[in-house]
């Protein structure tokens, strides 16, 4: 009885708490077909004539541009960052060198820079090198920062994999790249998942370094453009609503494609007390 009352409050929590995360999505979503008046007079109500003109204006107004700017940002730093981190991850992690720990020292450096800090520094650098204005600049340094953290849960993940494996494999004949390639990363999975959806969203919400670092307008990521679609003097707040929406698409999608993996390499690089 004591089991089946546990339960249950265990289902009620949990329940309440999907409410609380799926609700504001959904006003979100509904009130992106509202006027401005029904927005402020009756926010919690259903609008009284459906507004699909307003995610066609936010489309047009840019978000769709802003969309594939993104996309193309976002899924090349997460490539770039979570390739890197399997890369620093390995050797730290099951291979006995002797700067190891000044390694890991940096590495843990990365991790205390806050990137307000750097963004004179990093600005100047990427006009010197011209990757100011540059998808490639955008990148390298919002990828950059996402290193530290991803290499730090990767290696708490592969120091968990029996070395044997390794060793089996340096008999059979196998050197180390193959023993990485075709044996770490396929165990891999779960770990890579976890960093990429933390990356991927991360860097889709950047705004500091997109615009910093992006000055054409044809090049603006998501975040900057919806700024921009607020006026100076007027402002069509569904409309926006509508084109927040939009840009939250690809990360529930991407969540959804890769949830099952994302729990079990959080599960599996949980660092343990």
């Amino acid at each position: 009885m004591k089991k089946k009352i546990g339960r249950m409050l265990i289902a009620a929590l949990l329940i309440l708490f999907a409410v609380i995360i799926i609700l504001p999505l959904v006003w979100a979503v509904v009130t992106g077909f509202k006027t401005n008046k029904e927005l402020f007079l009756e926010p919690w109500k259903m609008p009284e004539t459906w507004m699909f003109e307003n995610y066609i204006k936010a489309w047009k107004a840019g978000i769709g541009t802003f969309l594939k700017n993104s996309v193309l940002t976002t899924v090349g730093s997460t490539v770039f960052s979570t390739l890197l981190a399997c890369f620093a991850a390995y050797p730290l992690s099951r291979i006995k060198f002797r700067t190891k720990k000044l390694w890991i020292i940096l590495i843990l450096g990365g991790l205390m820079l806050a990137p307000q800090s750097a963004v004179i520094s990093l600005f100047k650098m990427a006009n010197v090198m011209g990757l100011y204005d540059t998808y490639i600049g955008m990148i390298i340094i919002t990828g950059a920062f996402r290193i530290p953290f991803a290499t730090f849960l990767i290696m708490t993940f592969y120091k968990d994999i029996s070395v044997s494996l390794d060793e089996s494999a340096f008999i059979d004949g196998a050197k180390t790249r193959q023993v990485f390639w075709k044996i770490i990363m396929p165990l891999s999975k779960p770990i890579i998942a976890s960093c990429a959806i933390v990356s991927f969203r991360a860097v889709w919400n950047e705004l500091m370094f997109a615009n910093v670092l992006l000055e054409s307008t044809s090049k603006k990521t998501v975040p900057v453009g919806l700024v921009n679609l607020q006026g100076t003097t007027t402002t069509n707040w569904t409309m926006l609503m509508a084109g927040m929406v939009i840009a939250s698409v690809p990360l529930i999608i991407i969540f959804m494609i890769l949830q099952k993996q994302f729990i079990r390499g959080l599960a599996a690089g949980s660092v343990k007390g």
